[in-house]
């Protein structure tokens, strides 16, 4: 085959498991034959409409078998696959529609009737609606083989970031990034060819994506797609497909271990779960060490395909809140301001170079050459490196909260927070003051029914942090506000939260 990239994968399944569940969503399961079969056909469907090599292709719309198919269809066609974000607003999808430039939009459903509102400023000429007209589109096309010369420094997909530090940006992710991301998950993770995933995170996300689906489809495992996560259908997924593999951000995990079902349900098919997104806290791992279960947290970022760094199952406990270490073909450091390395338990910022790290933003040359310094990859994360080699995220620097000249870490105070047993949720911000100039401030969301009070909050953090780094007041809220991968949105909730007005 001269298509070296993603394009490729259901060809290459389809000759070694043709037989093999590749796709599992509702009552609808898909092997890697036919996989191969409507992939080659969709690609012949949009090269029909115009679409060719190096062409963008959006796509918009829930957790689906066409979801992927789309994906391999651009790979196949050497064109450029754009995921979107299904709970952007109209006006957000119309500036990444423009800003990729994209020619197709292959949707879902249910954003028919936001694709139907959006402005005509876009370069999109061709779209088709998953479902009938999606259908009617791979019967009539061909299903004789494409083979596009495709290599591993193309271009594969333009991701978005999820956009908390202002207006998202698009990384360029290669077939190359891609591929090495898997093969890093392979190695590190011990998948196998019956692996079963639970892809109930959403594909757009990076980890959804590449961190759980691309590595169980390259191994010959099966993925069960869900479009929503619910903690209560969870249960029932995992007895009833006997799930292997879940990946998921902490928020996710927390519902499932709060559910009434968490201290009876049949977990005893799940071999590995990994979580990553955002710092996991203490009582998060202990309450899966209690199941059992080998809780294993990674870190990574959309720039990097995104696995940077991760701790294994040997080391889950011993080195438990801790991000791990490399990938294994992964290289991170921790930065002083100066750019010299930080000495063990010297708080830095994360910088990562490796096959999967992304040559640039799209159209963005300025931001991409201010990412980078000497080929490192700067991630605008603070860490501590201890002395076994193991790194510590503390959290964003621009998080970072500068107290009287003493810096204060927003994640620390989080974590203690959330062993509150009537703290449900919370996040840390700096609000100004006029002596320090500014202090932290904790906006908590209580458990359902409890009467929290503020005061008993802050109680608890008396002699486990150090007087400068307790919060000086408490703002309870209903809910906190995420991305729709579950990251939270500090710089809304300092909008929200940051004024006594």
């Amino acid at each position: 085959m001269r298509n070296e990239g993603l394009g490729s994968w259901p060809a290459r399944r389809a000759r070694k498991t043709p037989h093999r569940t590749a796709l599992v969503h509702g009552e609808q399961s898909t092997d890697y034959r036919t996989l191969h079969t409507r992939t080659t056909r969709l690609a012949h469907a949009l090269r029909d409409r115009g679409v060719r090599r190096g062409d963008r292709i959006a796509y918009l719309g829930p957790n689906h078998p066409a979801y992927l198919e789309t994906l391999f269809a651009a790979g196949t066609l050497g064109a450029v696959f754009v995921p979107l974000n299904t709970r952007l607003a109209g006006p957000e999808i119309a500036y990444q529609l423009a800003d990729s430039g994209a020619k197709a939009l292959v949707y879902g459903p249910s954003h028919a009737g936001l694709v139907a509102g959006l402005p005509g400023n876009t370069d999109v000429r061709t779209y088709v609606e998953v479902g009938a007209e999606y259908e009617e589109a791979l019967g009539e096309a061909s299903d004789e083989p494409i083979d596009t010369p495709v290599t591993p420094d193309d271009t594969c997909i333009i991701m978005y970031t999820s956009g908390t530090t202002g207006r998202p940006k698009g990384a360029m992710l290669t077939h190359g990034n891609l591929t090495w991301n898997a093969v890093n998950v392979l190695v590190d993770t011990d998948l196998i060819a019956d692996e079963r995933a639970l892809v109930s995170a959403p594909l757009f996300h990076t980890a959804g994506l590449n961190m759980l689906t691309l590595p169980v489809l390259l191994k010959g495992g099966r993925c069960v797609l869900v479009e929503a996560f619910d903690p209560a259908a969870t249960f029932d997924l995992i007895e009833r497909h006997r799930i292997t593999f879940m990946f998921g951000v902490p928020t996710m995990f927390e519902q499932v271990a709060r559910h009434p079902r968490w201290p009876d349900a049949d977990l005893s098919s799940l071999r590995i779960l990994t979580c990553g997104g955002s710092p996991v806290s203490t009582p998060l791992i202990a309450a899966y060490q209690e199941r059992g279960l080998t809780f294993l947290q990674g870190y990574g970022m959309t720039e990097a395909s995104p696995g940077t760094l991760f701790l294994d199952a040997e080391h889950a406990i011993s080195k438990a809140g801790s991000a791990g270490v490399p990938h294994f073909f992964s290289d991170v450091r921790v930065l002083l301001p100066d750019l010299t390395p930080a000495d063990v338990g010297e708080t830095g910022e994360v910088v990562v170079r490796g096959p999967h790290v992304m040559p640039g933003y799209w159209g963005l040359p300025e931001e991409t050459a201010a990412s980078f310094v000497d080929g490192w990859f700067r991630s605008g994360d603070a860490a501590r490196v201890d002395e076994d080699g193991y790194v510590h995220i503390v959290d964003r620097i621009k998080d970072m909260i500068i107290s009287g000249g003493e810096n204060i870490y927003p994640a620390e105070i989080e974590d203690l927070l959330l062993t509150h047993p009537d703290v449900v949720e919370c996040a840390v911000i700096g609000v100004s003051d006029d002596k320090w100039g500014e202090v932290p401030r904790a906006v908590i969301v209580p458990r359902e029914g409890a009467s929290l009070d503020p005061d008993d909050v802050l109680a608890s953090l008396a002699g486990r942090l150090a007087k400068y780094k307790i919060p000086k007041s408490v703002v309870v809220a209903d809910e906190l506000p995420r991305t729709a991968s579950g990251k939270l949105l500090k710089s809304r909730v300092r909008s929200r939260f940051g004024t006594d007005s």
